[in-house]
């Protein structure tokens, strides 16, 4: 059996971390660990920040250990544009280089979309807040390794307010939903094949729960929620479809990603 060497990319600064520790039980990077080691436990993973220059440093020049690279969620907003986001479009550009199989993961997605020439933008039709209804896969994307045994259509966490508004050259539409076109896609860029998601099978649906409760006046200064009653009642949805929800359904991606790579 060969044991994988993951390289996990985390996608917030330590304030954002800090609350995702706090509302979710781990840091993005550690939340996308846990669950790697929970589908191949014998997996050796190590995580990198963009933002801490020495990091990036150490894992570009032992990177061919690496047999993949995951970019993981995070808070931050490609179009601030601010000195950090440039640093994780360059990591991502550097990777890029090194003949490497790319996931990434919603903030990870708009990252390495970005760098491959791609555009974010905030979505036209809304954000996903702490779930995405009815992705459904296209026809590409049935044929695709990442969608292996996965429902043509299903629901999944997820949580963006903006979405990849122009792919980058030559990539493959995977999936849409009505919030967002860009769900699931492919493309090379450099050396390397990426597989990004705009939605997180690394994530439950309590956790975002607790994600949009740390939010909460965020959403609605932003009026993702009409009123107390129209948040209330998204929580109320969200739970629902908790019950329906298993963790083979929820985590198939990532188990399909890891078994392409090895």
């Amino acid at each position: 059996m060969i044991d994988l060497n993951i390289l996990i990319v985390e996608g917030n600064i330590r304030e954002d971390s800090e609350f995702f520790v706090k509302a979710a039980g781990a840091s993005a990077a550690d939340n996308l660990k846990n669950l790697i080691l929970k589908i191949e436990p014998s997996t050796k993973t190590e995580i990198v920040n963009p933002g801490h220059d020495a990091e990036t440093y150490y894992a570009l020049k032992n990177i061919n250990k690496f047999d993949g690279i995951v970019f993981t969620g995070g808070a931050m907003r490609i179009n601030d544009m601010t000195d950090v986001i440039k640093k994780h479009i360059k990591f991502a550009s550097d990777c890029f280089n090194q003949s490497k199989k790319i996931l990434a993961i919603c903030w990870g997605l708009q990252v390495c979309s970005t760098a491959a020439g791609g555009k974010v933008n905030p979505g036209k039709n809304g954000a996903h807040i702490g779930i995405a209804s009815d992705v459904i896969i296209n026809n590409e994307g049935k044929e695709h390794f990442i969608y292996k045994d996965k429902k043509n259509k299903f629901t999944t966490p997820a949580f963006n307010f903006d979405e990849v508004t122009e792919l980058p050259k030559d990539s493959i539409l995977l999936s849409s939903d009505k919030v967002n076109n860009v769900m699931g896609v492919s493309f090379t860029a450099g050396n390397s094949e990426i597989t990004g998601l705009q939605y997180h099978p690394d994530y439950e649906y309590y956790q975002m729960i607790n994600l949009i409760a740390g939010r909460k006046e965020r959403l609605f200064n932003n009026k993702n929620f009409l009123n107390e009653d129209d948040y209330e009642k998204h929580i109320a949805y969200i739970k629902s479809k908790n019950e329906l929800l298993n963790f083979d359904d929820r985590t198939c991606e990532v188990r399909n990603w890891l078994k392409y790579i090895k």
